[in-house]
Formats: structure tokens, sequence, C-alpha cells
């Protein structure tokens, strides 16, 4: 991959990575899954670093933190970027599937990765792949609400992810061991879940028997990102 500015950024509350993308040719720059309690932080990181933010990019309208996509939009100028079928009417742009976004010299691939969310995306650029709450370190996302699916999120891994090469980076939305990424072939043969060729029948008996409690966020969140941020 070509070289890039890159900062992975840690939320502790709710263990969530945010991730800073930028192009050293023309300073510009993506921040993946921002949380709203760190636009201050992305803000000083982007002066810092002399970057224009061009875009926010949720990997889908998230139930444990409210994203800071119209915050960054109101103090940069910057543009919100969500899936199609995300239903949130405040995106600016809305992604499809295989589409490919140009951010000056960062070619950055939208991948439709339903399963967790019906409109979950990771966002694929060069050699890594930021796969949001649907592939997560030796694990993935929970499939009970949200129109969550069990079934389309072991072929959105499948299809999409575990067809990149086994090299390619794997940087998850989450993690709370403090792991900080793995790539797609760890996870294809170590993935508590989906590794080791578990077929589509016992990870879909997997995920709905998984008996987890309530969203401890999701009563404040979801009504917040479905306006991008605003409460």
């Amino acid at each position: 991959m070509k070289t890039v500015i890159f900062a992975q950024l840690h939320e502790p509350e709710t263990n969530t990575y945010t991730y800073l993308v930028g192009c050293p040719t023309t300073h510009q720059a993506v921040i993946i899954d921002p949380v709203a309690s760190e636009v201050e932080h992305y803000l000083k990181r982007l002066e810092a670093l002399g970057l224009t933010l061009v875009h926010t990019m949720d990997t889908h309208v998230h139930a444990d933190h409210v994203t800071a996509a119209s915050r960054l939009r109101e103090a940069t100028g910057c543009s919100s970027v969500l899936h199609e079928s995300a239903g949130v009417a405040c995106a600016d742009v809305l992604a499809r599937d295989d589409e490919m976004l140009k951010v000056g010299d960062l070619d950055i691939k939208v991948l439709h990765t339903p399963g967790h969310t019906d409109a979950c995306v990771s966002y694929l650029i060069g050699d890594r792949v930021f796969t949001g709450d649907a592939l997560l370190i030796d694990g993935c996302g929970r499939t009970d609400f949200q129109a969550g699916d069990a079934g389309k999120l072991y072929d959105s891994i499948h299809q999409k992810i575990f067809s990149l090469p086994d090299d390619t980076l794997v940087y998850p939305g989450h993690d709370y061991n403090q792991r900080r990424v793995s790539s797609v072939g760890e996870q294809k043969d170590r993935n508590a879940r989906l590794g080791n060729n578990r077929s589509r029948e016992d990870f879909i008996e997997l995920m709905n028997n998984l008996d987890l409690p309530y969203p401890k966020q999701i009563d404040a969140a979801l009504p917040a990102n479905m306006a991008c941020g605003n409460s």
C-alpha cells in the first residue's frame, strides 16, 4: 500500500476504535467511526498533522455511542458517509456496495457487510479493511437487533472480507482486550465464532443462542445517530 497518514484512536468508555486515514500528498483525510465525545481531540489531531477532513465514514448506525458526524461537519465542512440502506436522511453521501470513494490519492472501496445491522459496511483502503462491528478480532457483532441476521453476517464476512488476501490487515470497530489489529488469514483460522471453517448452520445456531443483555446505550444512541449525532 502507498504510504498513508494513519492513526488508530481509542475511546475508553465504549472501547470504540476510530481511524484517521490521510493522503500525504494532498493532506486530505477521512475519519472512520468518530465518537461525539472525542471531537476536540480529533480537531487538534487534524490541525497538528495539517490535514483537511473530507469525510466522516460511519460503518453503521451505532447503538453503543453517538457519532461525531454532525459536529465534525459543522466544525470542518466535511461530508458524512453512510450506506444507502441506513435510512439516515442527514447523511451527505449514501454509499453503495463496491462504490469507490476518492480522497486525495486514497482509493476507498465500500463493502456492504450486513448482518450485525442491515446497513453495515466495511471500508477497504489498500491493504487495510476497517470492519466496524461486523468482524471483530476473534469475534463478530451481535445479530439480535437493528435488523440483524446471523445468516447475512456469515455470508457478508465470507464473501466480502474472508475473500480478501490473507495478509489484509483487519481493523475492528471495538476490542475489549486491547487488541488493535489482526489479519484476514488469522481470523479465517482463529476467529472463535467464524474461524476454522465453521459452517453457516453452526454459526447461525451459535448466534441465535447467545442470550446477550440489552445494549446499555441503545435508547440514547440510536435516535441521535439517526440524526447524524444530533441529540
